[in-house]
């Protein structure tokens, strides 16, 4: 474990609860507080099975999509290793994560529920971030699993390997020194160009490359 390395369970069997959303809560409570530290590592599995959504309501799904957010923003790198089928909360954790280890024998599930795939915001980043719709019709449309080989095509895991332990070392490792706000804002703009016109975009770059330069000037008048 490296050193202020934070961990969170998150297990796709359960649908959320507000104990789960305090859960993550409190880590991006933490992180926040911190101004970023060492990156947060997400473990998932788990998908949901039977009548799952019984005690959901909209409010609880919103605090649930919300914090979700919240850890898609952190200013610090957030590491997911995902293992088995993930669906449900183990998914949509592992969508906001900045990079993605799998084992072998992950199955990424859109879950079903009343005859019909959960609508959540999962199946907005799956279309976003999946290379091409297409691709990921079934799944979204009808539940069909997608294996690690089909997930890593799909540039929706990073890396499948049999030990997940070492990549995330390795993985944190490679991040660690990037924690802080500035990584927040690179995320941020990465996220924006999907969506945000170059002209649109171009202003919060230059802000960006601006804060760079005065910090590099202020370094060097040491």
């Amino acid at each position: 474990m490296v050193r202020g390395e934070t961990r969170l369970r998150i297990d796709g069997g359960r649908p959320p609860s507000p104990e789960v959303i305090a859960a993550i809560g409190a880590v991006c409570d933490g992180v926040e507080d911190a101004g970023g530290h060492a990156p947060v590592i997400v473990e998932l599995s788990g998908a949901p099975a039977g009548r799952w959504t019984g005690e959901l309501t909209v409010g609880l799904v919103s605090k649930w999509e919300r914090v979700l957010r919240r850890l898609e923003r952190l200013p610090t790198a957030t590491v997911a290793v995902a293992d088995g089928d993930c669906g449900g909360p183990a998914l949509d954790a592992l969508l906001v994560t900045d990079i993605r280890i799998a084992t072998p024998s992950l199955r990424l599930v859109v879950p079903v529920a009343d005859a019909a795939t959960w609508p959540g915001m999962a199946l907005h980043r799956l279309a976003q971030q999946a290379v091409g719709t297409a691709a990921i019709r079934r799944a979204a449309l009808f539940g069909t699993p997608l294996d690690a080989a089909q997930a890593l095509a799909l540039h929706l895991v990073d890396e499948v390997t049999d030990d997940a332990a070492g990549s995330a070392t390795a993985a944190v490792e490679l991040t660690a020194p990037f924690a802080g706000s500035e990584l927040a804002i690179r995320r941020q703009l990465l996220l924006d160009a999907r969506t945000v016109p170059f002209e649109e975009a171009l202003g919060a770059h230059l802000a960006a490359c601006d804060r760079t330069l005065r910090r590099a000037s202020a370094e060097e008048a040491k």
